[in-house]
């Protein structure tokens, strides 16, 4: 990002834990919490800032400093707020406040409005996940009476859902800032499993340009369209060699590394050689298996079999290309300290590995080691009616205080 605004909030040097908070504006319990993040309409394509106002008002309320981080037009913001010693260790909680849009979604309910009903609490972003962030908040007056010995941070994101760009800006202010954490909590739904690796994702936006011209002369034209045709029958021929030759990694579904071609467009009409064409595309790689080196694949297998015969009648056509999504993979090991501690604090016997990607990735590539584990499930993140089990946020909400008990001891 070329540009970065920072600002930071601090009522004193170090977090005073018996400082009386002022009256809250809202109730402290989750639900209620959740009920005003809802409210908020942070699609992606939208500011978040009414939200983070909100909850910067929350945090003053409780003598809590922070830090902001914005995108390069000051319209999104991170906060960094930090509970407890005022210094780098600790753990981060981690989460965003961006969600998917509900357009051309059947909801059968207003989708900025909590609902309950069932034990279950709908609204856009409920699951994914504003809920973990409900539960985070309404622990803030707990954690502000904790004698936390280190710090708990508080990480608040945006555009997880589209380019990640807010976890990266969030990165390089903990950089400036000297205060980052030892461990991160990013809390995706998971069931409140802790789920140890996610894949990596590369994606690629490719571009061809052919020749144009009546489609009764073929020959003198080049066919943007059928060029990236081929291009895309190699691209599935990929597909079908990974989910055969690995390499694999247990615990994966699929336990190897995939690709696919998920838009494209091209073309004026029928008898008109078309000039243009583009896909967009994807690998999602296991740890440790180089999406790049595929990338690389593809672009070798273009210029050695489909980008001759263009550039014989044009030598102007051929392919580009433009990365448009970069997501680092995750890889927590069985036996780290932030796993035993997860594993403790949830009672979970077991862990597990997505395909999806987090923000945890790129927290580890900046050195801090991540693990997720979130309330509720990811079969509901981004459907209509998402909704989120009450339970679940009990769970988190007694998972956050039983890891504050172990952060005073």
């Amino acid at each position: 990002m070329s540009t970065r605004i920072v600002s930071e909030h601090t009522l004193a040097p170090t977090l005073a834990p018996t400082l009386a908070p002022a009256l809250a504006p809202i109730g402290t319990t989750t639900t209620a919490m959740l009920k005003r993040l809802v409210a908020f309409d942070t699609t992606s394509r939208n500011s978040n800032l009414p939200l983070i106002a909100f909850v910067r008002d929350w945090l003053d309320s409780h003598g809590v400093p922070y830090r902001l981080s914005h995108d390069p037009a000051g319209q999104k913001a991170n906060l960094h707020a930090i509970i407890g010693p005022r210094e780098a260790g600790g753990i981060a909680l981690s989460g965003h406040v961006d969600t998917v849009p509900v357009d051309g979604q059947a909801w059968t309910r207003d989708p900025f409005r909590l609902h309950e009903e069932g034990g279950r609490l709908y609204g856009r972003g409920a699951a994914d996940m504003k809920g973990f962030v409900a539960c985070c908040l309404a622990a803030v007056p707990d954690l502000v009476r904790s004698d936390l010995r280190r710090p708990v941070h508080l990480f608040i994101t945006f555009d997880e859902e589209t380019t990640m760009d807010g976890a990266r800006a969030l990165v390089a202010d903990i950089a400036e800032s000297g205060l980052r954490p030892a461990l991160c909590i990013v809390g995706e739904p998971s069931l409140m499993q802790p789920i140890l690796a996610h894949k990596g994702r590369l994606a690629v936006r490719v571009s061809v340009t052919g020749r144009p011209g009546h489609s009764s002369e073929p020959g003198r034209g080049v066919n943007a369209i059928q060029a990236a045709a081929e291009a895309i029958a190699w691209i599935a021929a990929e597909a079908r060699r990974l989910a055969a030759e690995g390499p694999f990694e247990d615990g994966f579904d699929p336990p190897h590394t995939t690709t696919h071609v998920g838009t494209i467009e091209g073309g004026t009409i029928l008898n008109i050689i078309p000039e243009r064409c583009a896909f967009v595309m994807e690998w999602r790689a296991i740890p440790g298996h180089d999406p790049y080196a595929q990338f690389e694949r593809l672009r070798a297998h273009v210029a050695e079999t489909i980008e001759p015969a263009m550039k014989a009648v044009d030598p102007a056509s051929g392919f580009a290309y433009e990365v448009v999504g970069d997501i680092p993979g995750m890889g927590l090991p069985a036996g780290h300290e932030l796993t035993d501690l997860v594993k403790q604090i949830t009672g979970a016997n077991a862990t597990g590995k997505v395909s999806y990607g987090t923000e945890g990735g790129l927290y580890e590539a900046a050195g801090v080691p991540s693990i997720v584990c979130g309330p509720g499930n990811i079969q509901q993140a981004h459907q209509p009616d998402e909704w989120i089990a009450i339970e679940q946020l009990d769970a988190c909400d007694a998972f956050i205080r039983r890891l504050a008990d172990r952060l005073a001891a």
